[in-house]
């Protein structure tokens, strides 16, 4: 068996230019799709590049512009759909937050399995611990691969020089400040940080020079 690699491309999807993340075992061809936002064609584009079957779906969060592609990657690649379940509200009123922003309402799919603190995401021989990291939203996660080396799924929790708002449906400025003390800081300073939107970064970076982890 040869070493493991991981394949990861970052697709900024959407007018709000998510980051929809590929991870693949290079030798299985085995993925995962996390925030699969829009422009679903860009996403098969990659899928098909590399030859690889997508296992799941995993969400960050429910916003909109993290999910409005998720019904139609799921209808062409049959993968299963993960989520916070405390998310399963923002997903469920996905008109209420097109109305907010002015875009049409994304179709909907089944979300078939609601992912827990402590939870591991498998697929070929890729593992993801999934990170409870409420604040921007009720459900937010963010998923900590340790192998082949360390990286952080941040979704919106943490960007470069910056961190989530705060002020939408079920937003909490504590307790995102609580989610990255608690659970990001506690990471190695070499961690590769991948925000849901943006440039990435590293722990280390945003623990020294981020003005919202000062004093954390």
């Amino acid at each position: 068996m040869t070493a493991l690699q991981l394949i990861h491309e970052i697709l900024p999807v959407g007018w709000l230019a998510c980051n929809c993340q590929v991870l693949a075992d290079a030798e299985t061809r085995e993925a995962i799709v996390v925030d699969p936002g829009d422009e679903v064609e860009r996403v098969q584009e990659v899928l098909r590049r590399h030859n690889l079957k997508v296992t799941f779906l995993v969400n960050t969060h429910a916003h909109i512009d993290h999910v409005g592609g998720l019904a139609r990657l799921k209808e062409l690649t049959g993968a299963l759909v993960l989520m916070h379940p405390e998310d399963l509200w923002l997903y469920q009123n996905l008109a209420m937050q097109a109305a907010l922003i002015g875009v049409p309402v994304p179709t909907p799919t089944q979300v078939d399995l609601r992912l827990r603190v402590g939870d591991i995401i498998s697929w070929g021989r890729l593992a993801a611990h999934v990170l409870h990291t409420p604040g921007h939203t009720p459900g937010s996660v963010s998923l900590y691969l340790a192998e082949p080396d360390k990286r952080l799924i941040a979704g919106d929790t943490l960007f470069a020089g910056s961190i989530g708002r705060t002020d939408l449906w079920g937003g909490s400025y504590e307790t995102i400040l609580r989610s990255l003390h608690n659970e990001l800081l506690a990471l190695d300073d070499d961690t590769r940080v991948y925000p849901g939107h943006g440039p990435q970064t590293t722990i280390g970076e945003e623990r020294q020079r981020n003005p919202f982890l000062q004093g954390l």
